[in-house]
């Protein structure tokens, strides 16, 4: 079939639209027609080259969905079902899974190559060329093929351009405080960049029980924002450090979870500046692949007994958690809503990514007719 797709060609480059050729679903593998996409900063990464994936590329590791049909051998899901697009595949049988731990299945090792996890072949081309997929996913597309390992069974009632934001994002920010942080109620929290992943680690903070959140982030608009999932307190970067020692009485933070658009190592003795004795620095974002120097004192580190944890999908298990995230979004628990500033068409791409840098966006997300 044919359906159409962004592709990212080389890296700097723009999203370019494409009409591509679609291969039916071979064995473990279902098709699928996308209703959104969210619009992840890791997209942006792929760009930058921050992530050093395979390119020609198609983006989009946000997605929500309904299943068109499946190959042999499929039993996730079946043709009909809502679904969520989970960026960590999840096998549920290596040592990581039946572990507890689905956030860093071995699956995860194929993800670079965004081919098909079950014969590292495409399903997806253009004039005759092959395309991999962000994530094993490529969700700024219509319709994908990907493995079922990557899909997540939903509640038909809840509404696909919220849905797709718990594939990545909410779930990374809710887990990142909840799991991660292990934030408990009376803490006292710093967010250090208020983006789609920060304000849901503000919602996590929340409802973990925290009592104070501070929300740091240079751009005034997420401040705003960052009021409205939880934040207790606001500031900029330069402001943080008397902040959070002014209102804790200079105790600092029990925990930091740091979420910006790309990470810095020359920050990081900072945030442990921002943590309390016996407190824990969480690391969510991504940091560029090249990156290998951090500026840290090691002796605040002993003799403090800090902690710096690095956090990949909120350490959360995706098959628990996003049904669990959508149940508290459908009670009124969770706010999904609030976090979409902007919907976009997929030609819209490039603009949508253009308000991202331009911190505009809480979340942009893509609808598809």
């Amino acid at each position: 079939m044919k359906t159409d797709a962004a592709v990212l060609w080389e890296l700097g480059g723009q999203w370019t639209m494409e009409t591509i050729d679609l291969d039916p679903p071979k064995q473990f593998e279902v098709l699928v027609r996308l209703a959104a996409s969210g619009m992840c900063h890791s997209d942006e990464h792929l760009v930058t080259g921050d992530l050093p994936f395979g390119l020609p590329i198609i983006g989009g590791h946000e997605g929500a969905g309904v299943v068109e049909a499946v190959g042999p051998g499929v039993t996730f899901v079946q043709p009909g079902d809502h679904v969520v697009l989970g960026f960590i595949p999840s096998c549920g049988r290596c040592p990581s899974c039946s572990t507890g731990h689905q956030n860093l299945c071995d699956l995860g090792a194929f993800m670079a190559g965004g081919l098909q996890i079950s014969d590292q072949t495409s399903r997806h081309h253009v004039n005759g060329k092959d395309l991999g997929l962000m994530c094993l996913l490529g969700t700024f597309a219509k319709h994908t093929v990907v493995h079922e390992a990557s899909c997540i069974k939903i509640d038909d009632n809840i509404p696909l351009d919220r849905a797709c934001l718990v594939g990545c994002g909410v779930t990374t920010g809710w887990g990142s405080a909840v799991y991660a942080a292990e934030v408990k109620p009376g803490d006292n929290v710093a967010i250090i960049g208020i983006g789609g992943i920060g304000a849901n680690a503000i919602q996590g903070a929340r409802h973990a029980g925290a009592e104070r959140i501070f929300a740091i982030d240079p751009v005034p608009f997420k401040l705003e924002q960052a009021k409205k999932f939880g934040a207790t307190h606001t500031g900029t970067p330069e402001e943080a450090l008397e902040l959070i020692g002014r209102e804790t009485w200079g105790r600092m933070c029990n925990k930091v979870i740091v979420t910006m658009g790309v990470g810095r190592g020359d920050m990081l003795a900072d945030f442990l500046a921002m943590t309390s004795k016996r407190g824990r620095v969480v690391i969510t974002n991504i940091h560029p692949a090249l990156e290998f120097n951090a500026t840290v004192s090691l002796l605040d580190l002993t003799l403090m007994e800090k902690q710096i944890v690095g956090s990949l999908f909120g350490t959360a298990n995706p098959r628990a958690d996003i049904p669990k995230i959508l149940e508290f979004y459908s009670a009124g628990h969770l706010d999904l809503d609030g976090l979409v500033t902007n919907t976009y068409k997929l030609e819209d791409v490039n603009q949508g990514y253009q308000d991202m840098r331009d911190g505009k966006n809480i979340r942009g997300v893509m609808i598809y007719e």
